[in-house]
Formats: C-alpha cells, sequence, structure tokens
C-alpha cells in the first residue's frame, strides 16, 4: 500500500498550521514593549556609561566624529547699537557609538527615540559667540535624540539665540555685514572630538526669510579650530552675509536732507529788506537739520571712526549754515550800498553848489574877458572831442556785462549764490555717491 501520498498531505498540512501561527504570533508582538527591552538592555546600569566617550572610526581609539548641520527658522533682530543679532534655528548632532546598536527585530524597529539627553554621551559643544540663549519648551521640550540599529545617534533641539555681530559702519548706510555663528567644544581636544560639517548641505534657511533692513545674500560654512594652552580644540562656523537695504534710508534720510538744503536756498530768492522771512528760514532749516542729524546719530553706536552718514549730514548742515551766514554777508553788503549812497548824494549835492557858486562868479566878470575866455573854451571842447574819439571803451566780458545789470553788491551776493550753492552741492553729490557706491563694489570683491 503506498503511504506517500498521506504523509505529504500531513507535512503540507502541519507547514501551513505552523506558517499560520508564525503570524498570529507575530500580531501579537507588542513593539512598544519591545523598545522599552531594548532600552533596557543597553542603557540598563553597568552596561552603559554616559560619562566615556565613544570610540573614533571603526572602533578605533581616535577622536569621535560629530556631524553638525543647521536649518535657520527665523532671522529676528538685528542690531546696529548692540552689535547683535537673534536667529532661532533647528540645531542637529550626529555621531555613532557602537555601544548602542540593537535588534531592528527584521526592520520593524527603524530607530528608537529618547528625550532625555542625559541618557546618553553628549558632545560638549557649545556656542562661543552667544550672549543669551533658551530653550523652547511649549507645549513639550523641543527636543528628542533617535538611536538607530547601527549606533548612530541623531540629537535634534530648536533653541533662540543671541549673538554678537562684530561690525564696521564706515559706509553705513551703504554697508554689508557678516554675521557668524560659531560652535567649538569646550573641554575635549581634537584628540577625543571633532566636528565635521554634514555632507551634501549643512546649513538650510527657511525660505522666504524677511528681515526689517536686511537682505540676507548668502552664507558661507567653515572651519575655525582655535588653540589655547590647554589645547587645540575642534571648532565650526557659519558666516551669514547681510546686506543693508539702501530705500528706507534714502526716504527717511537722504531726501528730507537734500530737501532741507534746497529749503535753505529760497532764502537767496527774498528781498534783501525782508529780514525777518530770511533770518526766520535760516534758522528753522539749520536747527531741524541739527535735529535730523541727532535722531541719526542716537539709533547708531558711537564709533571713533567717520561714517558714509556723518560726511552726508555734516556737508547738508554745512549748506544749511552757509545760506545763513550768506543773509548776513548781505545784510552787510547792503547797509554798506546805503552808506556809499548816501555819500554819493552829499557829495553831488555839494558839486551841485559848488558848480552854482561859479556860475555866479562867471556872470559878475566882465563882458569883454568873458568874450577873450570864449576861444580858449572852445579850443579846450574841441581836444576833449577829439580824444573821446581816439579812446575806444574797454571791453566786457559776458559776467561783467550780466553782473552790470546788478548794480549793488548785496544784489550780487544773493545772484552768484543762487547759482554757486546748488552747483556745488551738485559736484558734491557726484563725488559721493560715486566714492562710496564704488567702494562698496570693492569690498565686495
Amino acid at each position: 500500500m503506498d503511504y506517500s501520498r498521506p504523509i505529504c498531505a500531513l507535512l503540507a498540512l502541519l507547514v501551513f498550521y505552523l506558517t499560520h501561527l508564525a503570524q498570529c504570533t507575530n500580531a501579537k508582538i507588542n513593539f512598544r514593549e519591545k523598545e522599552k527591552q531594548i532600552l533596557d538592555q543597553i542603557l540598563g546600569p553597568g552596561r552603559y556609561d554616559a560619562r566615556i566617550r565613544p570610540s573614533g572610526i571603526n572602533g578605533t581609539d581616535g577622536p569621535a566624529v560629530v556631524n553638525i548641520n543647521l536649518f535657520v527658522r527665523s532671522i529676528t533682530t538685528i542690531s546696529d547699537i548692540k552689535m547683535e543679532y537673534s536667529v532661532q534655528l533647528t540645531f542637529r548632532e550626529q555621531w555613532l557609538d557602537e555601544r548602542l546598536k540593537f535588534n531592528n527585530l527584521g526592520g520593524r524597529l527603524k530607530y528608537l527615540t529618547l528625550t532625555e539627553a542625559n541618557r546618553v554621551w553628549m558632545p560638549d559643544l557649545f556656542f562661543s559667540n552667544e550672549k543669551e540663549g533658551h530653550f523652547h519648551n511649549i507645549i513639550m521640550p523641543n527636543v528628542y535624540i533617535r538611536i538607530f540599529p547601527n549606533g548612530n545617534v541623531l540629537y535634534s533641539i530648536r533653541i533662540s539665540l543671541t549673538l554678537s555681530c562684530p561690525m564696521n559702519l564706515k559706509l553705513y548706510p551703504l554697508d554689508k555685514q557678516t554675521c557668524s555663528l560659531r560652535m567649538a567644544s569646550y573641554g575635549w581636544t581634537t584628540d577625543d572630538l571633532v566636528f565635521l560639517w554634514k555632507e551634501g548641505d549643512p546649513v538650510q534657511v527657511v525660505k522666504n526669510l524677511h528681515l526689517p533692513r536686511f537682505t540676507l545674500e548668502k552664507f558661507l560654512t567653515d572651519y575655525c579650530n582655535s588653540k589655547t594652552n590647554t589645547g587645540e580644540y575642534s571648532c565650526l562656523k557659519v558666516d551669514l552675509l547681510f546686506k543693508r537695504e539702501f530705500s528706507y534710508y534714502l526716504i527717511q534720510i537722504y531726501i528730507p536732507c537734500c530737501m532741507l538744503v534746497i529749503v535753505s536756498w529760497v532764502s537767496f530768492w527774498l528781498d534783501q529788506g525782508a529780514v525777518p522771512a530770511r533770518v526766520s528760514l535760516g534758522v528753522t532749516t539749520l536747527l531741524t537739520m541739527a535735529t535730523q542729524s541727532s535722531g541719526i546719530n542716537a539709533s547708531l553706536p558711537p564709533v571713533s571712526y567717520t561714517k558714509a552718514i556723518d560726511v552726508w549730514t555734516g556737508v547738508c548742515l554745512t549748506f544749511v549754515f552757509g545760506a545763513l551766514l550768506e543773509f548776513a554777508l548781505v545784510n552787510y553788503a547792503s547797509r554798506s550800498d546805503m552808506h556809499r549812497e548816501n555819500m554819493k548824494k552829499t557829495r553831488r549835492e555839494m558839486e551841485a553848489a559848488a558848480s552854482m557858486d561859479a556860475a555866479s562868479d562867471l556872470l559878475d566878470t566882465d563882458s569883454n574877458t568873458t568874450f577873450a575866455m570864449k576861444p580858449l573854451m572852445r579850443g579846450a571842447s574841441d581836444k576833449m572831442r577829439q580824444c573821446e574819439i581816439h579812446m575806444s571803451p574797454p571791453k566786457k566780458n559776458c559776467c561783467r556785462i550780466w553782473m552790470s545789470k546788478f548794480p549793488t553788491r548785496s544784489k550780487r551776493i544773493d545772484v552768484i549764490s543762487r547759482i554757486t550753492f546748488p552747483l556745488v552741492f551738485a559736484l558734491f553729490n557726484l563725488a559721493y555717491w560715486s566714492t562710496y557706491l564704488f567702494r562698496d563694489e570693492e569690498e565686495q570683491k
């Protein structure tokens, strides 16, 4: 009798039963419980010491390598007075700790998550140019640690920092500023710990980043290892290049200053006798310009060098003050012209009186003498006509002809000022903008 067929059927039924039983068993596995068991296994007492750093690459005794990348969420303020800026970022560190390897249950456990950083070894990184900083704890602490099956550890945290940013304001407000973010090891030297930028894209910036008075042009990553008496320490830095938005300063500073200077020139067109109007106009523009200058300097730190805005406000203040001094000169010239006219009038009256006395004396003389003097007078007058015919009038250039239309010196001063002040101010603008704009381009190179 052939028993092979029943036996094969029985074996097939047994395999089916065992397979179904294994599937039912896997379906009932509690992976959260497995995570707890794995964490207790790798982080239990006597199994893991968070005080000991991980081994080097490939389990060697070399330095532990920590890869770092950043995600800049926002840049809130950039202060010129305090020379600092505030940034909110997601900070990530990643390193290999072979002591934390575990079984991933056939790919079912991708990673383990921790929220307590003191359970595992952490790099002693600090921000060397930090002034203030804090973590975010709403609603829960914004931090996690992921442990992968191969022993890789990912540490991520959201932090807000206020960092120092030394600025050079010589070209203010046509300047560009470079603010750095520096990260270094505090206690571990490069023999034990090395920081490296993560390959690919180590720094990301949120899209549509808006700043009130600056534009983030670009950012650069670099290394900045420092040597001290206690050894060499690993250091990373990010240089953020900010360009100041000039349109704000053009509207708030440059155009109002130009308008004040032009308003001060209105006094050149007012009558010389309008003393109250010209004085009040000059004093008002001068005080307004001084207030504008003090307001600009109040928003800037007291540096020892001259800024571009100082040159602009100083020259504009000089022009306004010059217009006020010009009226003082016109007033003095006007009084001098009046005194001269009075002197000429007095001299003409004296000459007229003298000529009337001479005429009366001639009328009293003898008629024969009068007739005898007529040929002599006629001869003298003929010689004077001949001299006038031979003498040519002096040549006058265009400027003298034009200035001759204004007989008084005070009027001439006003007319010359109407041309000189705008011309000199235009030349100053040409020199100012060409100098600082080209210097800005050279510094960019």
